[in-house]
């Protein structure tokens, strides 16, 4: 199964265009300290869009596994599938080992792949980590993808089809932070350090229908994410999320 990609927009007229173009600009969000996120709300043109998600939707082998998080087992709130070039190390998550399917297994990763490389040039992804949300109760907690086998400063591509859904960042506490704010707990009345733990920098995205969001440098060091519940996110979401390994393994926990 083979797409022919569309221009990203046909607009009719002048207000169109621009607005058409607007959606189609990279946003750049500095976080400082070498962290970095781009954000193109249409990277995929609409029709393209759908035709992905309803390729991926049925033919992709979505399974939803039991996972252990901080000593419990529990079924992970989001289908998922694993695709990866030959000869890379075994992913391993949470006690979870994924099977990792191949490129030429599903074509059409390809075809979005080659347009993810083309408008991040110097870019190299070489695993894909597929997530299905099926409603507002699937989600993924805060986390960040800090792997060894990620090396240091991992660029993170994310594509999204489907229902729109919230994307959250929130910058990981310091030490010396946590630890302060330890000492400080027993002194202060809960409200004011209620108060004071909001004051946290933390940043929103509302991620379209064919959007790409990428996070670059030290945002998996410096920065948690995730993906919350919405109650009024009925439809499914689908999210490619495409990532380059470098070698040795290492497991992690995904709530």
């Amino acid at each position: 199964m083979s797409f022919k990609f569309k221009p990203v927009s046909q607009p009719s007229n002048h207000e169109a265009i621009e607005g058409s173009e607007k959606e189609k600009q990279i946003k750049t969000l500095d976080l400082g300290n070498g962290s970095q996120v781009l954000y193109i709300p249409r990277f995929l043109s609409f029709d393209d869009s759908w035709k992905f998600f309803d390729y991926l939707n049925s033919h992709i082998p979505w399974t939803r596994p039991t996972i252990r998080v901080y000593g419990r087992s529990c079924v992970q709130p989001r289908d998922t599938c694993y695709v990866a070039s030959p000869g890379l190390p075994e992913l391993i998550y949470s006690g979870y080992k994924p099977h990792a399917y191949s490129w030429d297994d599903y074509p059409p990763l390809k075809e979005i792949l080659e347009a993810v490389h083309k408008v991040l040039p110097g870019s190299k992804f070489n695993s894909l980590l597929l997530n299905r949300y099926k409603g507002g109760n699937d989600n993924v907690g805060w986390h960040a993808d800090d792997e060894k086998l990620y090396g240091p400063t991992p660029e993170i591509a994310s594509v999204s089809f489907g229902c729109e859904r919230d994307f959250l960042l929130k910058k990981r506490p310091s030490k010396s932070s946590q630890a302060q704010a330890k000492g400080k707990s027993d002194d202060e009345p809960s409200s004011k350090r209620l108060k004071k733990s909001c004051h946290v920098d933390q940043h929103s995205f509302t991620l379209k229908h064919g959007s790409l969001l990428v996070m670059r440098g030290y945002t998996q060091r410096d920065w948690l994410h995730s993906v919350p519940k919405r109650a009024k996110a009925e439809a499914t979401r689908i999210n490619l999320t495409f990532r380059y390994v470098h070698g040795g393994l290492l497991g992690r926990k995904l709530p």
